[in-house]
């Protein structure tokens, strides 16, 4: 199990668990049901940073600092997915020239908008937070609860093509990988953040359902670039929530 964890937490960051190691999607699909417990390793690695730059730096600098790592730590996979699926809803046309779209390298304006947005709604809600602490477990939770509802829609959603969700959507129709997915999130969550985190949980799992109804409509299926965009969506929908409670 602790060789699965690894395999992916090193998927959903840029940190690599061994030296010349591939990414093998097949085993990575194949444990999907840990991407809430790696998402709180995530959530408390950008957290600990939260905790030293608050110490250390003005309010405004540090909430820099913070969106700077989680860009970082993340490699940009799901930032980029986010371009991408914003690319394809808004291509007119068929599910063909929307697929086009989305496998386009180059950024259009849709999905230029969609980061500028996303960056400035993830700024906010960080500065939005005045208790460093409560940032600390906010972060941790809005990590767990973004990386379940990728799992979540890999349980109940099909691919739209073949390609990098393919594996996942068919692992993922595993009761027993869901009902420990849906174990760890609730258990983490309520640990950390007791009934607002599970509150935040249920708000972000419709978000997350709406997500994949639009992906249906437009695609016909999921994707990776639906999984990667419902993860930032998803963590920033949970932090604005949270920074909300904590007002």
């Amino acid at each position: 199990m602790f060789s699965s964890i690894i395999s992916v937490f090193s998927f959903l960051t840029i940190i690599p668990t061994s030296r010349g190691s591939l990414i093998d999607l097949n085993v990575i699909a194949r444990n999907m049901h840990y991407f809430p417990f790696c998402g709180g390793i995530i959530g408390l690695m950008v957290g600990l940073v939260t905790l030293l730059s608050s110490t250390f730096l003005p309010q405004y600098f540090s909430s820099f600092i913070i969106l700077v790592t989680f860009v970082i730590v993340t490699g940009v996979h799901h930032i980029d997915a986010l371009a991408d699926f914003a690319d394809g809803i808004m291509k007119k046309g068929d599910r063909q020239s929307k697929h086009k779209a989305m496998s386009d390298p180059y950024v259009g304006s849709a999905g230029a908008s969609a980061l500028i947005l996303g960056f400035i709604g993830l700024y906010a809600a960080i500065f939005n937070f005045e208790s460093p602490i409560k940032l600390f477990y906010s972060i941790i939770v809005a990590e767990i609860i973004s990386k379940y509802v990728m799992v979540m829609q890999a349980s109940i959603g099909t691919s739209a093509w073949s390609g990098l969700s393919s594996p996942f959507t068919i692992e993922m129709k595993k009761r027993a990988k869901v009902t420990i997915s849906i174990i760890i999130t609730v258990v983490l969550i309520f640990v950390i953040e007791g009934i607002m985190g599970l509150l935040t949980l249920g708000i972000v799992i419709i978000i997350g359902l709406i997500i994949l109804i639009i992906s249906y409509k437009n695609f016909g299926g999921v994707s990776g670039d639906v999984f990667g965009a419902s993860n930032e969506i998803s963590r920033l929908s949970a932090l604005l929530i949270l920074s909300i409670f904590a007002m």
